[in-house]
């Protein structure tokens, strides 16, 4: 084993034991660990910077500004009042009638603010109708996760593979490749959920406020969903003065699936956490848009009206970027503009300067709308991923895994791929996870001598099943705070998930990409 072999190893490992110890935001971690590669010599300043310049990690910052449209145009917060059922109802027909649809919205929009819009919403309804709201928000976040994995701009992760697989020299996905397997997981994910979850799920957990719209004087009841800008990360209510920055009084602290009422300046904050606070009429069009807070909700519309002009052209620049993207990777359009490649990143390249323009979202603020954390992630871990190459680790840990497996066969290794990417998509981040699994996978189909391509399909659908924890997935640290659940409930209704993915990736990814 050599010396940057070591290196490599003994870096990725603290990495790993950084992001799970989550006192540093996954870009800075993974931005340290490409430095210390640059220092050693692993990395070139090119090759440390290449990632940076990626077609996929550019598609995802205009993906955001997009999402942000459509957000701001109305029309999720429309659809989903039409989804839901009016008067008495049950929570399987409730979930039936929602969820599929969701799930489809989920395939061409980032996942995050299809949830931050959704959940606050459904919770007013489903105390309207008398249901409890847990039995809705897990699977709220399910469902945008299997949705995602139908497409290629279904989640970043998606593209940065697909960025990786470019750079490596093969050709990538289309719009909806991933979804010959992808439909597949979500299918069965969603009866899954359909047939158990509200077995599964808690019925509504007892919350001293829920019931207080009102509070003292003026002041009315807010529930605040801490994002990773948030101030006070890290720091006991005690240290960070909640009150004297945002002017509001903190009465309850959702945190881990607990609930503190008591002692509340000893209580450490965490990205996620949901704060019960009692705000006046200002707060919410105060912060609403703040990048500090995930998802306020006071119980009550809070949207401007939008014109009906707006939320239909919102929509006509998100079917044109999808069609587009998707008749552009044709032959005969291929051979029509030889010299103009029609695909995802030139055509949401088109749709964010129009929206920009005509104002779907403010131009003046579209710095506020990117998860930069997010870009610089993906931007490292084009790096990382090269670094595991130059040092021969990727080539070192699949001649391993192939001395593991040999006389079972691509199958198993196929298998492996799909059980230690899913790992650390659970402990870490999706896409470092993603950055960790394909050097290996690609050093493994280059000594096996077989097509890469079921290996880079498994490592999408394994980064994105990330069901069995909420430190995996935004979303599902959003609905953790919100329906006050537990650790425990994301592994109970979440691991059978996990293993319904597992199966239908290993057994289908070879029938429709052969070895």
């Amino acid at each position: 084993m050599s010396f940057e072999i070591i290196i490599v190893l003994v870096t990725l490992a603290g990495m790993v034991a950084a992001l799970i110890w989550d006192r540093m935001r996954p870009g800075m971690v993974l931005l340290s660990v490409v430095v210390v590669f640059l220092c050693i010599g692993i990395l070139t300043p090119k090759e440390m910077l290449e990632g940076f310049s990626n077609r996929g990690m550019i598609t995802v910052g205009m993906l955001f500004l997009v999402s942000e449209g459509i957000r701001q145009s109305g029309a999720l917060g429309k659809l989903i009042k039409r989804l839901l059922p009016e008067g008495k109802t049950t929570v399987f027909k409730a979930q039936l009638r929602m969820l599929p649809p969701i799930s489809f919205i989920s395939a061409f929009l980032n996942n995050t603010p299809v949830v931050v819009i959704f959940a606050p919403i459904i919770q007013r309804w489903a105390k309207q109708v008398k249901l409890p709201a847990t039995k809705f928000l897990i699977p709220l976040s399910y469902v945008t996760i299997l949705g995602g994995m139908c497409t290629l701009i279904g989640t970043s992760t998606n593209l940065v593979v697909h960025g990786m697989i470019l750079e490596a020299g093969y050709k990538g996905f289309t719009m909806f490749e991933l979804g010959k397997v992808g439909i597949f997981i979500a299918i069965a994910g969603m009866i899954y959920l359909f047939l158990f979850s509200g077995k599964l799920l808690p019925s509504l957990r007892e919350d001293k406020y829920m019931d207080e719209d009102a509070g003292p004087g003026n002041l009315q009841r807010v529930e605040a969903v801490l994002g990773s800008r948030f101030p006070g990360i890290n720091k006991t209510l005690g240290d960070f003065n909640f009150t004297r920055h945002y002017g509001a009084i903190v009465k309850e602290v959702k945190s881990g699936g607990l609930q503190y009422t008591r002692d509340l300046d000893k209580v450490v904050l965490h990205e996620g956490d949901t704060l019960i606070l009692w705000a006046d009429d200002s707060f919410v069009p105060t912060w609403g848009e703040s990048s500090v807070f995930l998802l306020l909700s006071n119980g009550s519309e809070s949207e401007e009206p939008v014109s009906r002009s707006k939320r239909w052209f919102a929509l006509g620049l998100l079917v044109f970027m999808i069609v587009g993207a998707t008749v552009g990777e044709l032959p005969l359009m291929k051979k029509t503009f030889p010299n103009i490649h029609l695909d995802m990143f030139f055509f949401v390249c088109i749709t964010t300067i129009i929206m920009a323009w005509t104002k779907i979202f403010p131009p003046k603020k579209y710095t506020k709308y990117i998860s930069w954390d997010i870009l610089i992630t993906i931007a490292c871990a084009f790096a990382i991923s090269k670094a595991m190459e130059n040092s021969g680790f990727a080539a070192l840990i699949a001649q391993y895994i192939i001395g593991l497996s040999r006389d079972i066969g691509p199958y198993a290794l196929l298998a492996i791929i799909f059980i230690i990417t899913n790992v650390f998509t659970e402990l870490i981040t999706n896409n470092a996870a993603a950055a960790l699994s394909f050097p290996i996978a690609l050093a493994v189909a280059t000594q096996l001598e077989v097509d890469p391509t079921p290996f880079f399909v498994v490592i999408c659908m394994a980064a994105s099943a990330s069901f069995s924890s909420p430190i995996g997935y935004q979303t599902n640290l959003i609905v953790q705070g919100i329906g006050s659940y537990k650790f425990t409930d994301f592994v109970k209704v979440g691991l059978p998930l996990n293993v319904i993915a597992f199966l239908i990736s290993v057994f289908v990814i070879p029938l429709i990409w052969g070895f």
